[in-house]
């Protein structure tokens, strides 16, 4: 009976964490070892599920749509996680910079969509402890967690059998981009100046001043609709857009709705919603930068250092792993494999200098998206160079994944560790591991009881024999 009891007790446990974004919903199954719940490097990833659809911020007119949406993703984890794990199950939905433009542009259709996810949820014999609308800083700081925990930066297990903080390594900066909003997190080595944009972490006795901000209305789906609303305008308002950034010889019919359908790009009142739009590509890249960097105000307050819009920001320092649509954009064009910054602003170019019919032949299988990588390339190395101050040098210190191990680099994975208390919480923003010692001893205790166990056994059998 006992050791039955002990073996339940020690069986594998698993998290659920949907990611809410902008553009889509996924859900991730984490699982670790129930004795080690404090410890760290021991989640796994096992399953990941991409809800079908767009962002829940998408269905405001329509939320039982949303929670609808989720219910084929949770069955897929329910066949993951064993039966009589579920009910132990935590589950988490985090939304992020969608549901946050919709709670502005109507907080009680945000509610109302959050009402029917949750009830969604509830439906599964699951541990659903909320949704909740993740806050800018939050989402950078849980993707610097993720990021550092996977590639244990921030403590290991050694071969001494302990816990420990790895001597002479350095965390590591996060650089996401997602379809409404951009983060950057590091360790800057400096004191820094603005109160908002710090965040001080204490992970297994150690602690880390980050720098972290988020920026509103700069993820990929929202700059092109800004940028594709400057040019409308640049135009005074005429029914035929010339877009550079589009290659030569593509075009499109698109309404003044899905152009001005965010609070990132009001609508002017003088438009009508359904008037039709005819945007023809001219694919010249020269005048696409001219365009995109009118996205941006560079100019920085007196005695300081900034970003962009005035927001400080000191000097970037150290490695980066930039992900999400980072990585997505990059892995396209095949420029992940640290490639020089002017290898990368050339092909950038070069690929942007190519026809609509040439690049439907070269990549038949892109067609649906292939439109918008000349766009979206140009706009992070915009955001980048320009916009985080990354150069020549630094360039070489960014390394553009999707993965970590085993796991989906984002920031699911750290607002797990934290809201599970596997990286217990003292508060919002201070956060403690478990001492190496107390596992090193635990440790000691179990593999100690074993030993003298099978002693005993041997001894009860010898003299049985005799």
């Amino acid at each position: 009976m006992c050791f039955c009891l002990l073996a339940r007790s020690l069986s594998p446990q698993y998290g659920l964490v949907f990611d809410a974004g902008s553009t889509h919903t996924a859900l991730y199954v984490y699982q670790w070892p129930a004795d080690k719940e404090n410890g760290t490097g021991i989640v796994s990833q096992v399953e990941s599920c991409t809800v079908n659809g767009s962002g829940i911020s998408s269905y405001a007119d329509d939320p039982a749509g949303a929670g609808a949406s989720l219910k084929p993703c949770l069955d897929k984890a329910m066949a993951v996680i064993p039966v009589e794990q579920q009910w132990q199950t935590p589950t988490y939905l985090g939304a992020t910079a969608g549901m946050r433009l919709l709670r502005e542009q109507n907080s009680t259709k945000a509610e109302q969509v959050f009402a029917e996810v949750s009830k969604a949820i509830r439906e599964f014999p699951v541990d659903f402890r909320g949704a909740q609308i993740l806050t800018g800083n939050e989402e950078g700081s849980f993707g610097w967690i993720t990021v550092n925990y996977l590639l244990e930066t921030l403590i290991k297990f050694s071969f001494a059998g302990k816990w420990e903080h790895p001597q002479n390594t350095e965390v590591l900066g996060a650089l996401d981009l997602g379809g409404a909003s951009t983060q950057i997190t590091f360790q800057p080595g400096v004191t820094i100046e603005d109160k908002n944009t710090s965040v001080l972490f204490r992970l297994y006795g150690t602690n880390y001043s980050l720098y972290t901000h988020s920026y509103l209305c700069y993820g990929q789906i929202q700059a092109s609709k800004r940028l594709m609303a400057a040019l409308h305008q640049d135009g005074s308002y005429v029914q035929n857009i010339s877009h550079p950034c589009y290659p030569k010889g593509y075009q499109e019919n698109m309404t003044i709705a899905e152009i001005y359908d965010s609070p990132c790009v009001p609508t002017p009142s003088m438009l009508s919603p359904a008037q039709i739009l005819t945007v023809t590509g001219t694919g010249n890249p020269a005048a696409c930068r001219t365009a995109i960097l009118k996205l941006f105000n560079f100019t920085c307050g007196a005695n300081r250092t900034c970003g962009f819009d005035g927001v400080y920001q000191p000097p970037v320092r150290g490695q980066f792993f930039a992900f999400a649509g980072f990585y997505y954009t990059f892995s396209f064009l095949n420029l992940t494999g640290q490639q020089s910054l002017s290898h990368v602003n050339a092909t950038v170019w070069d690929f942007c200098n190519k026809n609509w019919s040439e690049l439907v032949e070269t990549f038949p299988q892109n067609k649906e998206h292939l439109h918008t990588y000349c766009v979206v390339g140009l706009y992070i190395l915009t955001l980048l160079v320009d916009g985080y101050k990354f150069d020549e040098h630094t360039w070489n210190n960014i390394h553009f994944s999707q993965k970590a191990g085993n796991a989906d680099i984002g920031w699911t994975l750290g607002f797990m560790l934290n809201l599970t208390n596997m990286i217990p919480t003292e508060a919002l923003e201070h956060v403690k591991g478990q001492q190496p010692s107390l596992w090193a001893g635990a440790i000691s205790f179990i593999v100690l009881a074993i030993v003298a166990g099978l002693v005993a056994i041997l001894l009860q059998c010898f003299w049985k024999s005799k």
